[in-house]
């Protein structure tokens, strides 16, 4: 087994893999960005580094600065969580061939063969399972997009080789769509995965999300732990993930199972994965089901753990992240397929920062003013802060996730709506709201929704009435404590210290630009455009006189679209805006002339930022 591990990611997923370090004996190294420096998966590790920046490529992305990390903690193993280098073979490569480290996932050989999803689906066509019609080499111009659609028809789906979590992915309705979806699949691509090749694939307009749970050890052993139902969705990101699907027969289920395992051995492939495929949902039997004769397509492989994998922790007892480090250490699996069995029922809600009643808008900034976490039988949280701490905005929304676990399928959602009632969160709004409505919504509670149900089908009133009725943004209070609690951080050759200090019948002392002061005179920090601003939204380094544009939220410039002299009509989009896995057109609201631009490809941005100014 390994002495230490250091864990490649931040938030829930990195206190998760910490946990099961712990449980068995194993030291951890936290990573952690400037923007994550006061973060609790930091606070949770045994030792912690500072990698870099907060933007990702600079720290999280950034390969050279994770292992330098490790060698510096002496850690022999990485484990990467999901997200940012995850599924990057040439990371995982990278690992491997470094003296000492293991890496905890599959080889990076068989990342690269079923990671990238176009050498996935060829994979999966010899393995004989069945694959959506699409392409099997990289798409570069519009007019193939058009092409295919005209001999598969619209729409179409354009997805990044490298993607994941529902970035990279672009619906073209139309042939006139072709050109802008493909421009912007290909930028999410390199942005989120340094990946820009994209394929495609018939649009399955009416479908389910069923994937598959597989865990296998270096010495042959396959074995899959049951499926999850991730249909509920919002522009292809799932919010609600469940296990067993309650659309499928025994025996669909079965056959979905069995192509899975038959996949990973075709792969070659060891520890964690998940196997996913879309399900027909057209004809049901008489009992409401999808039964064996329902067609069924291979979608792709993610060659890490699962946001929720907790649903299949639940309903195995099986410690998915723990059998991962095992099987790293070259143990083998201690349980035949026929020993897996799955009891009850699962679900898990992602908490994310958003306003579902916003078109699920991510918050721009904020404090766990209030953070009351719920309880009882049946019922586990995956987070990683505390109350007082920030919202990191400059990353994934989701800052927890509430698993809720019955006998049925009745008894899971009726602890899923106790849970959701007694889980507080105040200084920020999140999807609780939403869950809540979700868990009296008919064609939901009857196991009827695909895909398209939150996007297509959903009345917004319906959402925007639960946001009303149960949403709680902030405390609201302006309570004044006598006794203020203080951590500062110290590094020393990129090695986090901590030091605590307490202050008494003063006002709190300002800690620099990192936001995390209480009170006081906040320090200057420089502007996107170059030299020294104030806080507030003052223009800093821009000298130009006009209307402002700025910031409405973190986040990174993806493309400047305007030069200064430019002229500009009202509503003309003049920089496209990153922030939380969605892209913002950040849009002049007059016309003007551009007399300065503050901002270039690759800058972060804080709320208030000026970005342009017209006149």
């Amino acid at each position: 087994m390994f002495e230490k591990v250091l864990v490649a990611n931040r938030g829930e997923i990195a206190v998760r893999v910490m946990r099961a370090c712990e449980e068995l004996g194993v030291g951890t190294v936290a990573v952690y960005s400037e923007a994550d420096k006061h973060a609790g998966f930091v606070r949770y590790a045994d030792e912690a580094y500072n990698i870099g920046p907060a933007r990702a490529a600079d720290s999280y992305n950034d390969g050279e600065a994770v292992i330098e990390a490790a060698k510096k903690a002496d850690a022999d193993a990485v484990h990467p969580g999901y997200g940012f280098m995850a599924e990057n073979a040439d990371f995982a490569a990278h690992v491997e061939e470094t003296d000492g480290i293991t890496w905890i996932g599959p080889a990076s050989e068989a990342m690269e063969r079923l990671g990238e999803k176009t050498h996935a689906r060829q994979v999966m066509q010899e393995a004989d399972v069945p694959i959506v019609p699409g392409t099997t080499e990289s798409v570069e111009d519009p007019e193939q997009v058009v092409e295919f659609g005209e001999e598969h028809g619209f729409p179409v789906l354009i997805k990044a080789e490298g993607g994941g979590g529902g970035m990279g992915q672009e619906v073209v309705e139309s042939p006139e769509d072709a050109e802008e979806a493909l421009e912007t699949a290909q930028r999410e691509g390199e942005a989120y995965f340094s990946n820009a090749s994209v394929y495609l694939e018939r649009f399955l307009d009416n479908a389910r999300h069923v994937e598959v749970q597989i865990i296998a050890d270096k010495h042959g052993n396959v074995r899959h732990v049951g499926e999850r139902d991730c249909s509920l969705q919002r522009r292809q990101q799932k919010v609600i993930e469940e296990g067993p699907s309650p659309a499928l027969t025994d025996e669909l289920r079965e056959q979905i199972r069995e192509a899975a395992r038959r996949g990973a051995d075709a792969g070659d492939y060891y520890n964690a994965g998940t196997f996913e495929f879309l399900v027909e949902d057209e004809d049901r039997n008489e009992e409401g089901l999808l039964d064996a004769d329902t067609d069924f397509f291979f979608l792709e492989v993610n060659t890490r753990i699962q946001v929720e994998h907790t649903v299949t922790e639940e309903l195995t007892d099986i410690d998915l992240v723990k059998w991962q480090i095992r099987v790293a250490a070259g143990e083998e699996l201690a349980f035949e397929q026929d020993e897996v069995e799955l009891e009850g029922h699962a679900m898990e809600f992602r908490i994310n920062a958003e306003n579902a009643a916003n078109d699920f808008a991510p918050a721009t900034g904020g404090e766990y003013e209030v953070y009351d976490p719920p309880g009882g039988i049946g019922v586990r949280v995956d987070d990683a802060h505390r109350q007082g701490d920030d919202l990191v905005t400059d990353y994934d929304s989701m800052v927890a996730k509430l698993i809720t676990h019955g006998e049925d399928r009745a008894e899971c959602i009726a602890r899923g709506k106790r849970a959701l009632a007694d889980y507080t969160v105040e200084g920020f709004p999140t999807i609780i709201p939403f869950h809540r409505m979700m868990l009296t919504d008919e064609p939901f509670l009857e196991g009827r929704h695909t895909t398209k149900y939150l996007d297509d089908e959903l009345d917004p009133e319906r959402i925007e009435a639960a946001q009303e009725k149960w949403g709680t943004e902030s405390a609201g209070g302006d309570d004044e404590e006598e006794v203020v609690e203080r951590e500062f951080t110290v590094e020393v050759n990129g090695k986090r210290f901590e030091v605590e200090l307490e202050e008494r019948g003063a006002p709190a002392i300002p800690t620099g630009g990192d936001g995390a002061g209480g009170g006081g005179q906040q320090a200057q920090r420089p502007q996107p455009g170059g030299g020294g601003g104030s806080s507030g939204g003052d223009s800093g380094g821009v000298s130009a006189e006009g209307e402002e544009v700025t910031a409405e939220m973190q986040g990174t410039i993806l493309e400047v679209n305007v030069a200064e002299g430019d002229e500009v009509a009202a509503g003309d989009v003049l920089c496209v805006l990153e922030a939380m896995k969605m892209e913002n057109d950040i849009v002049a609201e007059s016309a003007g002339t551009v007399t300065a631009v503050a901002v270039s490809e690759g800058d972060s941005v804080d709320m208030g930022d000026t970005m342009f100014v017209l006149d």
